[in-house]
């Protein structure tokens, strides 16, 4: 009786090489074988080499990096309201209708009637993360309010 599982057990061990003697042997011949994507890699190099195209945008359409720029200035309707306390402006008390600006890494607010006052608890992230696209790049800063109907 042992002897019949024993042959049993030499079969299967002799089946299961096989087919890891056959998975070898395919393995072995891709392994000679360029991938096909290698091979078409290879044409195309021996092929004549592709223009090169000026991918910028074209320069009326670029923007300017943020060293370009002497600073950005975003309308601020609301009030600002910091640490749960509203922000007015120090010399005439104005609350709201702010022109916020953000220039060398610091941020003022400037109040419809012109003045202006540096906020140390907003930065420049701060501002990043509220302002949105810019609609105009201006030439001087009496321009940009004009455009944003501040004096």
């Amino acid at each position: 009786m042992f002897h019949r599982i024993r042959r049993r057990r030499r079969a299967e061990e002799e089946e299961f090489s096989e087919v890891q003697r056959q998975a070898c042997e395919a393995w072995l011949r891709m392994a000679d074988q360029v991938p096909p994507v290698l091979q078409m890699q290879e044409e195309h190099q021996l092929a004549e080499p592709a223009p090169v195209v000026d991918d910028f945008l074209p320069p009326e359409l670029r923007v300017p990096s943020h060293d370009q720029l002497d600073g950005r200035v975003m309308p601020w309707p609301w009030p600002v309201v910091l640490a749960g306390e509203v922000v007015a402006c120090a010399e005439c008390g104005a609350y709201r209708e702010w022109l916020i600006l953000s220039t060398h890494d610091q941020v003022w607010l400037r109040c419809q009637a012109g003045h202006e006052q540096h906020e140390t608890r907003l930065d420049t992230a701060w501002f990043n993360r509220h302002s949105g696209p810019g609609d105009a790049i201006h030439a001087t800063f009496e321009d940009c309010l004009r455009h944003l109907g501040h004096r």
